[in-house]
């Protein structure tokens, strides 16, 4: 079983997310980003960047979230990143289309790439990722894409290539959402993801 903490900057969506709901229980430690700088992360397996996290002082503290990774271990980021601070992820912003299910012949425009992958094998359908994009990633050769929109941009992928650790990136944005209370998918999303990340083959 992997340990698992939080960078937490402060958010309520993230507090109910990560410390006071069911999704408690795979959640070891959440480090107070001011904190971070300092912390001793070396009893941890997995790092989780929640999605819109405080980005003045996430900058303060992304050497220390590469030197985490370049430990071997696994840095999960939730959300749109449009800064240039992922390795090689190239992101790429896009319009949010919030009503895409009312439209006739609805399609989301997601495609699941990877579905014999672990996480979709045994923890997640392509319906439990499916509520709106914010954009994608152009990751480098050799990630791995798990969910893509229909043109190729990647919306989860895997990035075991660009240092010596394993990063999951992903533009969707599940703990935002369930912890503001609305949006279900995130729900189900959550508690496929969270016990694969503490268990799971990544």
């Amino acid at each position: 079983m992997r340990k698992i903490a939080v960078m937490y900057s402060g958010s309520s969506q993230h507090w109910r997310t990560y410390k006071t709901s069911e999704f408690a229980q795979y959640i070891d430690q959440l480090i107070p980003v001011r904190q971070l700088e300092e912390e001793n992360l070396d009893a941890f397996d997995v790092l989780i960047i929640p999605s819109q996290s405080h980005t003045g002082l996430l900058d303060k503290n992304i050497q220390k979230i590469y030197d985490f990774a370049n430990t071997g271990k696994v840095v999960v980021t939730f959300g749109p990143q449009h800064r240039d601070w992922l390795p090689m992820h190239n992101w790429e912003s896009r319009p949010t289309n919030f009503w895409w299910w009312l439209e006739p012949n609805a399609d989301s425009g997601l495609r699941l790439i990877e579905a014999t992958h672990d996480l979709f094998k045994n923890y997640l359908t392509l319906e439990d990722a499916t509520w709106h994009q914010h954009g994608v990633y152009w990751p480098s050769e050799g990630c791995e894409v798990l969910v893509s929109t229909d043109d190729g941009g990647a919306v989860l992928y895997i990035d075991r290539v660009n240092t010596n650790g394993i990063w999951v990136n992903t533009t969707l944005d599940p703990d935002y959402h369930f912890g503001s209370y609305f949006m279900p998918a995130t729900e189900r999303f959550l508690r496929g993801f969270l016990p694969w990340l503490k268990k799971g083959q990544i």
